[in-house]
């Protein structure tokens, strides 16, 4: 009797051990995974913050190197602002914020916590920057002002927009008001810059006016190459029956990789069986489209493909690499 009870004791410590051991292990994994999580979000909060602050930086710089000195206004809530300066006189750190906190509200009901107070910090730091950072003022030329200006303000709104956030709230009112219309994003912003660039031409002049335009052209086609990048990308669909050897192409050829979607063809229209076929799905430069649309003729001249562009991209062999 004693035996056998000694052997249950045995058997349930040993069992108790086991599952510590066990629950060791999945703490272990829960600790592992939560510090790596952790290290993820650090990481892109130092490079959101870093974003941000080069993003102030530069648009201060394009502000108070260029735009001020000369009376020259750009679009969207800035360009409202510089107005407003011009004008009233007051200081126009005090009117970025100001006029800013309504589409903060809406960028807090619209896209979120985060994305209202780190605009929220970038606005305030370049509300600082113009007050107290002495930028030099690097020209009195209209059109270098007009161009350049443009430029260090669009690139540091590009800059703020990578570190998710915004420094001129015209996009969050842009948002917000294409669900209530159904305007396009495009459009909208378009109408408000008509309608600020012919108030300028009636408070300043309208050769100011014509600056201020060139001034947000410039400023917006810089926050487009920030944003979604000089190198633009397109995704290419391809449906052949060759498809086997358009994939050892891609990957051998153009050095791409490359994505197989299994389906089916569906043209037949009185019930025959529709045959299996592999459709291949990779992403290229815009310079590489002519190229791969000859390489894929030369193996299938009937072959379907479908291209759209695309803003970004995140991992994958998107970049020319060599094969090991």
């Amino acid at each position: 009797m004693s035996v056998h009870f000694n052997h249950l004791l045995l058997k349930k410590i040993l069992h108790q051990v086991e599952k510590s051991k066990t629950a060791g292990k999945i703490s272990s994994y829960k600790q592992g995974k939560r510090a790596y999580e952790l290290k993820i979000i650090i990481n892109r909060l130092l490079k959101d913050s870093f974003l941000i602050l080069l993003g102030v930086l530069s648009a201060g710089f394009g502000l108070k190197g260029f735009l001020l000195p000369n009376n020259f206004i750009d679009g969207g809530v800035t360009g409202i602002s510089l107005l407003t300066s011009f004008i009233t006189g007051i200081s126009l750190s005090i009117l970025i914020i100001v006029i800013n906190i309504p589409f903060l509200y809406m960028g807090y009901r619209q896209i979120g916590k985060n994305f209202a107070i780190k605009s929220t910090v970038g606005i305030v730091l370049l509300a600082l920057a113009i007050l107290f950072i002495e930028y030099p003022v690097i020209t009195s030329d209209k059109l270098l002002v007009a161009v350049f200006g443009g430029f260090f303000l669009g690139l540091g709104i590009g800059f703020s927009i990578r570190g998710g956030s915004v420094l001129d709230g015209t996009e969050v009112l842009a948002i917000y008001l294409n669900k209530k219309t159904g305007l396009t994003i495009g459009d909208i912003i378009l109408l408000f810059n008509i309608l600020i660039f012919s108030i300028a031409a009636y408070l300043l002049s309208v050769e100011t006016a014509l600056y201020s335009i060139l001034t947000y052209l410039s400023a917006s086609k810089t926050i487009d190459f920030v944003v979604e990048g000089i190198e633009e990308y397109t995704s290419i669909t391809v449906v052949s029956t060759h498809s086997d050897e358009i994939r050892l192409m891609i990957i051998e050829k153009m050095k791409k990789g490359v994505t197989i979607y299994s389906g089916k063809r569906g043209f037949g229209r009185k019930g025959e069986n529709l045959n299996q076929t592999d459709i291949i799905f990779t992403v290229v430069t815009r310079l590489e489209i002519g190229k791969i649309q000859t390489e894929i003729k030369k193996i299938d001249p009937n072959a379907f493909i479908v291209m759209s562009n695309i803003k970004d991209t995140h991992g994958g062999m998107i970049k020319k690499r060599p094969l090991k």
